[in-house]
């Protein structure tokens, strides 16, 4: 109705005025329409081209779109190489020749590399597209058999060779947010599809084009800032990971460790069609949040003292007390011996027979006899290798109990630290160390919940901070049930349990075999402290097994030939 009424009012009263306004009209509201459509369509490829993850298939619609909106029959994408001293190859288009290299062809670009630079280090500007990236200027020649200022040998050589005529080429600079030039679009070739003839780029067509390219190259740019932040991110988280196993010199490469076996259980599960997993499929994002969480699963161990990390006897702190404890019995020997011949020495002043000087001998060699069984038996106590018993905690009391002389004082033959060390019944940690080392899982939630994570990773504190709970209920930090553990949780805890007793350089114990591992896990399931489901698919798919001759040594592997 607006239409028709302006059609009304600009009419007048001459026929022939009447037909040119006319014919006006319609002109200036086809070009509208034509402008609306390249505007959606623009938008459209806008859109498209950011939802796309894909760097090959980024650069491969950006080529696309552009050879779609002018037609083109061939086309070049180009990217600066890293050191920006060359223009590479990405994408390469040529629908009559039915060529295509590169993008998500499969095929690779087999053209060299176009240099931006001559051997005197001065621009290239013989090169269309050096030109083009060198100078950030737009480039639209008619027929490049007739241009000037160009080398177009090689394009010569190759139309020879294919029986190919290039023509019209558009070559555009692609520039980023930060008006910096990342690449370079070369269009050959118009079509004219009336006619089917080749045609030159038209200037409307170059503006398009150019609004394309620096779109496109906006969109490269901010894909190449997100894989650079999310290079920089796992660099940190592996540097973060390194740095916690060379805390300890026996528990170097246990993350990497534990994240691989992470990784293969997780995987394992996409690949199952039936069982319990039949219905399980964890997305890229999921194995990305999953893979994080075990390489950051013993964050919290940054707090953690190292020599309760390393603790490999009773007695370690900064050393190995026991060296302490030898050279003290070392004291209590000589001690006794100066006193022996001291009572001696007495004995002979008042013509004493010589059966009590007898005396005094065997008495001193039954109290040396009985020192070094003492320093021997706290000794092997020491190691932590076996469960303690009572007995052997009530003679260390009574050891506790004696005393020696020392700066005119007595003191006590063990100190109250170092009886409750020697006392501990199993392993080599207090209930206080324990008690720190168990608190690098606690530590590791507070740490990682104070990253701002995405959405897509706002799980990886819980995965883990989860790998020391039990499906019981009885594990720690925090007691979780099985159903308050996410199966990205429990499939970590299988993993850092299964490397802890199959890992061959730990001091407190002999390397454990690959079946005596296999064992506890059932234990564990048993005493409802591992996922069943996960621990049978680590043993029936045979990853247990992949695991051990990758990292085990050949003395530990004594299942292979059963399984």
């Amino acid at each position: 109705m607006e239409e028709q009424t302006l059609s009304t009012d600009c009419l007048s009263g001459n026929p022939r005025i009447n037909r040119l306004l006319t014919l006006v009209l319609k002109e200036l509201r086809g070009f509208t329409e034509a402008q609306a459509q390249q505007l959606s369509e623009m938008s459209e490829i806008g859109k498209a081209l950011s939802a796309q993850r894909d760097p090959a298939v980024v650069l491969e619609m950006i080529l696309s779109q552009a050879r779609r909106i002018t037609a083109a029959d061939g086309g070049t994408l180009y990217l600066l190489s890293p050191d920006r001293k060359e223009l590479v190859f990405h994408v390469v288009h040529t629908d009559s020749l039915n060529s295509y290299m590169g993008g998500t062809s499969g095929k690779p670009v087999t053209i060299p590399n176009v240099p931006l630079f001559n051997p005197d280090n001065t621009q290239n500007t013989n090169n269309v597209s050096a030109y083009v990236a060198n100078k950030g200027k737009i480039v639209n020649i008619p027929d490049v058999y007739e241009a000037e200022g160009f080398n177009f040998e090689g394009t010569k050589k190759f139309d020879k060779a294919l029986n190919y005529r290039s023509m019209s080429m558009l070559v555009v600079p692609m520039r980023d947010h930060e008006e910096e030039i990342i690449g370079v679009l070369q269009l050959i070739n118009a079509q004219d599809k009336t006619c089917d003839k080749t045609i030159p780029f038209g200037p409307d067509i170059v503006d398009m084009v150019a609004s394309l390219a620096s779109q496109a190259a906006v969109v490269i740019t901010q894909q190449r800032l997100i894989e650079d932040l999310k290079k920089l991110f796992e660099s940190f988280i592996r540097a973060i990971a390194t740095a916690i196993d060379e805390k300890s010199k026996y528990t170097g490469g246990h993350i990497e460790r534990v994240a691989e076996l992470t990784m293969t259980i997780a995987e394992r599960i996409n690949e199952m069609k039936e069982g319990p997993f039949a219905e399980v499929t964890f997305t890229e994002d999921e194995l990305d949040e999953i893979r994080i969480a075990a390489w950051m699963h013993d964050t919290g161990k940054i707090t953690t003292p190292e020599y309760v990390v390393d603790k490999s006897t009773k007695l370690e702190t900064v050393f190995d007390r026991i060296e302490l404890l030898k050279t003290r019995w070392l004291v209590i020997r000589l001690q006794r011996m100066l006193l022996a011949e001291q009572e001696k020495l007495e004995l002979l002043k008042n013509d004493a027979y010589p059966e009590k000087i007898q005396a005094i001998e065997n008495a001193l060699k039954d109290d040396l006899s009985k020192l070094d069984e003492d320093i021997q038996f706290i000794e092997k106590t020491n190691i932590g290798g076996e469960f303690l018993k009572d007995d052997a905690i009530q003679r260390l009391g009574e050891i506790a109990q004696r005393h020696f002389q020392g700066n005119g004082e007595k003191i006590p033959c063990l100190t109250t630290n170092e009886l409750e060390n020697l006392a501990i019944r199993k392993g080599t940690l207090t209930n206080n160390e324990r008690e720190i080392i168990n608190n690098h899982a606690t530590m590791t939630i507070r740490i990682l919940n104070q990253l701002p994570w995405p959405r897509k990773l706002s799980r990886v504190p819980e995965i883990a901070g989860g790998h020391h709970e039990k499906l019981d209920g009885s594990g720690y930090p925090n007691g979780l049930k099985w159903d308050e553990l996410s199966l990205q949780a429990r499939i970590l805890a299988v993993a850092d349990v299964f490397e802890a007793l199959s890992a061959r350089d730990r001091p407190y114990k002999e390397p454990m075999s690959l079946s005596k591992a296999i064992q506890i896990l059932g234990f564990m399931v048993k005493d409802n402290h591992l996922d069943k489901d996960v621990v049978d698919l680590f043993i029936k798919t045979g990853i247990h097994l992949e695991y051990a001759r990758k990292y085990l040594s050949e003395k530990q592997i004594d299942i292979e030939a059963k399984t």
